[in-house]
């Protein structure tokens, strides 16, 4: 198939900024442990748009951002990127921040994250936003919104871009219940097995085949749902897919799923089918997996072509 140009996305969500720690022996508690430390943006949003760009792909990211240092330090980074940024300082809040604890392993230990900023945000916040970006940019324009937006914002932003598709990730078992009232509204949900557990009311031991049963018949169009470094499952025109992902290297784990979403969007805005999407969504969390932070230096779209990509079982 060949590349045509791809649509515009735009993001809306978490803009957080990330201080990670990579410890050089396992973390224990009530004690300090030697470690490296990077500071980066992060956020699921943001992460997703700072990868799409690197895909070629036009990306505007809305969100939340407190009137601090904090702010000005990623907007000089995000617009340095090549992104287009559409946020909404609030005074008296931070700028949302992530802080994580990962095991020389890779795995991560612990993580504590404060986005007052965004989660305790009135419902109405992007209107006039949304009302501007709905009205300026073409009708193929891909949407895409985390679950770190509260519940009332979430039903809110459906109805204002409607009938745009509209692609949404569930970020943990705490929020993905944010979306359930909205499962028939969107064009993609991709979560892991724990927010597929939290939607479904499943027992956390259930089946890997009742769960993908449960969301088959919760209402979404389609889906991707991933497991570890177990196959990925994905709901297409009615029938499921089953994606086995290459073994990797793994040096970091933070960003992996957030790659796959980009990987997975960039295909899809260049006109790929979400079954054809996939392998592309993979060789871009392969490449972040064994990358140090959230954004693989060497992720490109050129990149994902050439990756040893993805076995459909």
């Amino acid at each position: 198939m060949t590349d045509t140009k791809p649509f515009p996305v735009i993001a809306i969500g978490a803009i957080h900024y990330d201080t990670i720690a990579h410890a050089s022996e396992t973390i224990r508690p009530e004690t300090s442990t030697p470690a490296r430390f990077a500071a980066k943006p992060g956020g699921v949003a943001t992460n997703l748009a700072r990868s799409l760009s690197r895909l070629g792909v036009s990306v505007r990211l809305v969100g939340a951002v407190g009137d601090d240092g904090a702010a000005r330090e990623l907007s000089r980074q995000l617009t340095g990127e090549g992104l287009q940024l559409e946020t909404v300082p609030r005074s008296g809040f931070a700028t949302g921040q992530y802080l994580a604890l990962h095991d020389p392993s890779g795995a991560l230990a612990a993580a504590c994250v404060d986005d007052r900023v965004l989660a305790e945000a009135p419902a109405d916040l992007f209107d006039s936003l949304l009302a501007k970006l709905t009205a300026d940019m073409p009708t193929e324009t891909l949407w895409f919104a985390d679950a770190n937006l509260p519940a009332d914002m979430l039903r809110r932003l459906v109805t204002q871009i409607r009938p745009a598709r509209l692609i949404a990730n569930a970020v943990s078992e705490a929020k993905a219940i944010r979306l359930k009232p909205l499962l028939a509204d969107l064009d993609c949900l991709m979560l892991n097995r724990g927010e597929a557990i939290a939607l479904t009311d499943l027992p956390r031991d259930a089946a890997a085949e009742d769960l993908v049963s449960a969301l088959v018949t919760s209402g979404l169009n389609r889906f991707v749902l991933t497991s570890g470094a177990e196959d990925v499952m994905v709901l297409e025109d009615g029938a499921v897919s089953r994606f086995r992902p290459k073994a990797t290297r793994i040096t970091d784990v933070t960003g992996a799923g957030d790659a796959l979403m980009a990987g997975t969007l960039a295909a899809l805005a260049r006109g790929r089918n979400l079954t054809a999407a996939m392998p592309f969504g993979l060789a871009a969390a392969a490449l972040t997996l064994s990358s140090t932070g959230a954004l693989a230096e060497g992720l490109s779209w050129q990149a994902l072509h050439q990756f040893d990509q993805t076995d459909k079982i």
